[in-house]
């Protein structure tokens, strides 16, 4: 148990009966379910690189920074005091520390520089970690991650952009790449009317005698200060993909013009930009016309870390409810000793433990694949996308129960879980929304079998050990096979349930027994309901807790 609160007199009372100060924690080392997961999903040079980042990441110094790039967001300057343009985005020095925790020790480009041999498990890991410290500056992170697919189906641009996007150096001077020690990417997808629907995109990209040029306006540009953006036009081959450099290749800067930042509802220390191309200079990536194809090499990467940082965001909200709850007494006795409080608890570690589950063996998918083995690379195609969905819809309640249990100083600024629960919605909604990754769900079993296959290759060696588990299977497998015309309004239905057997298999492979049948029957059982704190009777609440660390 943690030593005993702290105390301090004021003019008229002395304050008692609260928690001490957070203070310095080791994310990776006091996070048994995720040293489990690494152990068994990935190589052992992943949890030694990481230890070090378990230890900063947690400390109370980086803690502050995440409090106070939220407290003082970044700021538009569009012009200098003589009226030149400038379309730059001020960021406090917080948000600029946090951005060296990440590139300056490679996790952006981990995954590639390890492809096939742990890479985007470390990365994954990292991922989760680094959110622990502050969600909204993993964006750009993830996406300078991402654009590296992308980039692969130009060589020429992969040459020139590569080393610069692996560099291990953050550096956020407004300088033409070339001049730079180390590069951010960006995106700029969707368009005021067309949202998702990216084939509605206005935005116009003509070929001139020194490259392309994009006239058009994007409706949400993530981190506006990156060094280059990937984004979407129409062509006279039809939709295309383009790389649009902050600086031409004469070292100018290029028209591209910040309109607003968006006010947005949690996400606060990261920029999101309106935008417009005013003849921006820009070069194709991929084939022509193929814009959507090109993207979506981007856009598995970004749904898998979408999935992540939910989960990342759980896992920090869980540790200070379970801090709170041990310190804070209440009608006798610690807030951790009331069988209520218990079962809550409990069952929201039940969350965080499975998450976990499915994220790390979904990075281990994505290595396989880059290895070339088919059915890694059928489970590569479809777990992304389940763990986008369900993770993110889990999130809200998640952030609202352990508001809960600190009462009514979870509700203000000063605890971070009012910042987490604002950030709560910002992944479901990025990369597709929940209708359409369910859409997409559909889709991928559609047009690849192989990996609904390969899922069900995965839950059938536990077929047999639970009933609630094999009841649940029963039922999944008479919902496929209906027609596809039948499934389209299941489609929210059959993602939650491929998710959560997915999570309840690798749980009971590889978990305890206690976290894996208690799961099965809370999730996959008769009592399985929306509300988080409902398991049996009979649940063994003991070991789950202690699974939660200090």
């Amino acid at each position: 148990m943690p030593d005993a609160p702290a105390r301090s007199r004021l003019a008229t009372h002395e304050v008692t009966n609260q928690p001490a100060p957070p203070g310095d924690r080791d994310l990776l080392a006091g996070d048994t379910p995720l040293m489990e997961a690494l152990a068994r999903e990935a190589p052992d040079w992943v949890a030694r690189r990481l230890a070090p980042l378990g230890r900063e990441a947690g400390s109370a110094e980086v803690q502050a920074l995440g409090e106070a790039a939220n407290r003082h967001p970044p700021e538009l300057r569009l012009f200098d005091r003589h009226g030149r343009r400038l379309d730059e985005v001020s960021y406090h020095p917080a948000y600029h520390a946090l951005m060296r925790l990440a590139i300056d020790h490679g996790w952006h480009a981990v995954a590639w520089q390890e492809e096939g041999r742990g890479g985007h498990q470390a990365h994954v890991a990292a991922l989760y970690l680094l959110t622990q410290a502050e969600p909204g500056f993993c964006c750009p992170i993830t996406m300078t991650h991402a654009a590296m697919p992308v980039l692969r189906q130009s060589p020429d641009l992969e040459a020139h952009w590569g080393p610069g996007l692996l560099a291990w150096d953050y550096d956020p001077r407004v300088l033409p790449a070339m001049e730079k020690t180390g590069l951010t990417f960006g995106m700029a997808m969707t368009e005021k009317q067309g949202g998702s629907d990216v084939r509605a995109n206005s935005t116009r990209a003509d070929r001139g005698s020194e490259g392309w040029c994009l006239t058009g306006h994007k409706w949400f540009c993530s981190a506006p200060m990156s060094d280059a953006f990937l984004t979407l036009a129409q062509t006279d081959d039809g939709l295309s993909c383009f790389l649009v450099p902050r600086f031409t290749p004469e070292g100018e800067r290029n028209a591209i013009e910040l309109q607003r930042l968006k006010e947005k509802c949690g996400n606060h220390a990261n920029a999101s930009a309106e935008i417009e191309y005013r003849g921006a200079w820009a070069e194709r990536v991929g084939e022509p016309g193929r814009g959507i194809a090109t993207i979506l090499e981007m856009v598995q990467q970004t749904r898998l870390d979408a999935a992540t940082a939910p989960v990342g965001m759980m896992r920090e909200a869980l540790v200070e409810a379970w801090r709170h709850v041990r310190e804070r007494h209440a009608f006798g006795r610690a807030l951790a000793d009331q069988p209520l409080m218990r079962v809550l608890l409990a069952d929201m570690a039940l969350e965080v433990e499975a998450g976990l589950a499915l994220l790390l063996r979904t990075a281990r998918a994505f290595d396989g694949a880059a290895r070339g083995d088919a059915d890694e690379t059928a489970l590569a195609r479809l777990l992304p996308t389940l763990a986008k969905y369900w993770h993110n819809k889990r999130t809200p309640a998640f952030m609202a129960e352990a508001m809960e249990c600190l009462g009514g100083i979870g509700y203000v600024e000063e605890a971070p879980l009012a910042r987490l629960y604002r950030e709560a919605p910002v992944n479901s909604i990025w990369e597709g929304s929940g209708n359409v990754i369910c859409l997409d769900l559909l889709r991928v079993l559609a047009r690849h079998p192989a990996s609904l296959e390969a899922v069900r290759a995965e839950l059938a060696p536990v077929r047999g050990r639970l009933a609630e588990f094999d009841h649940a299977l029963a039922g999944l497998d008479a919902e496929l096979a209906t027609s596809p015309e039948a499934l389209e309004p299941r489609a929210r239905w059959l993602a939650q349930r491929l998710a959560q057997c997915l999570q309840a298999a690798l749980l009971l492979r590889h978990g305890p027994a206690d976290v894996a049948e208690t799961f099965c029957r809370s999730r996959l059982g008769e009592e399985a309901g929306p509300a988080y704190g409902v398991l049996p009777s009979d649940a063994p609440l003991r070991s789950l807790l202690a699974r939660i660390g200090d």
